[in-house]
């Protein structure tokens, strides 16, 4: 590995990490160059296991031995030529606007991203974020994801990117272990008819959680699944505030709730989630 120590974060070889925003690193136009900045040795970990490569480290000095078996196993699959930039802990905190739980960052390529058809093959229960903006929300639902036995994740044109650097780390790197991928890719057109329909062409009851009058409760959900009145369930999240679409309820096939106490009318998606992957496990 290459060793780089750096004096000034105004180096251009660090222009990865301190003058592309999240939008420019995706690269929407030339996908096969796109890039995403891991944060925080067990997020890189994990991507380096799924099998990600990295371009480059940007390491806060204290943190590079603690890093060695890392560097071994990257130069062992990609080479010597992936250069490890290390920097004090003051000039990183110029970089990110904050001190570093864990000091580390890597520069990732992107894949390309499978079909809603790859990922949904022999999926029994997915999940799909519908326009899901915060990226702690979109780390969370991932996380929720992965622990809980999800098959796959969909997320919608508009919804934030799983592998923006703080929805990543909050997903403690389960981005790289749960199959995702957009449904409808970038076009916001389709979604939410487009998507639906694919959805229940390839065998899918698709459920709304959604607050309406004729919401089926979660137990009964979870009773139709197991007496075989449902097979495989999409399950539909929304966006902070608003939730779902009328478009997307109106819709789905089923709206679902979770019953609520104490005059609370809802949860945060992060916890909706959650509890809902716990119930549904068949």
């Amino acid at each position: 590995m290459r060793i780089v120590h750096i004096d000034s974060i105004d180096d251009e070889r660090l222009d990865a990490y301190t003058h592309l925003t999240e939008l420019q690193l995706r690269n929407r136009l030339e996908p096969e160059k796109g890039l995403f900045i891991a944060e925080s040795p067990k997020v890189i970990d994990r991507a380096l296991a799924a099998g990600v490569e990295p371009i480059s480290f940007l390491v806060e000095e204290p943190w590079l031995e603690g890093m060695t078996q890392t560097f071994a196993s990257v130069e062992e699959r990609w080479g010597q030529d992936v250069a490890v930039y290390v920097a004090s802990p003051e000039e990183l905190k110029l970089i990110t606007g904050y001190r570093l739980h864990r000091g580390a960052l890597a520069a990732m390529r992107r894949w390309k991203l499978p079909t809603v058809e790859q990922i949904c093959s022999g999926a029994r229960r997915v999940a799909v974020m519908e326009n899901i903006v915060d990226h702690s929300n979109v780390g969370a639902l991932m996380r929720s994801a992965a622990a809980l036995d999800i098959d796959a994740v969909l997320v919608t044109p508009s919804c934030g990117d799983p592998l923006y650097r703080r929805s990543a780390r909050v997903s403690m790197g389960t981005v790289f272990q749960v199959p995702w991928t957009r449904i409808g890719g970038d076009d916001p057109e389709l979604w939410p008819a487009a998507g639906l329909a694919e959805l229940k062409q390839l065998g899918f009851t698709t459920v709304s959680l959604a607050l309406r009058d004729d919401s089926l409760s979660l137990d009964e959900l979870v009773g139709q699944m197991h007496d075989g009145r449902i097979d495989k369930v999409a399950l539909i999240f929304g966006t902070e505030g608003d939730g779902l679409s009328k478009e997307t309820i109106e819709g789905a096939d089923l709206t679902v709730r979770i019953p609520m106490s104490h005059g609370v009318d809802s949860l945060n998606v992060a916890s909706s989630s959650a509890v809902t992957f716990y119930a549904t496990r068949i």
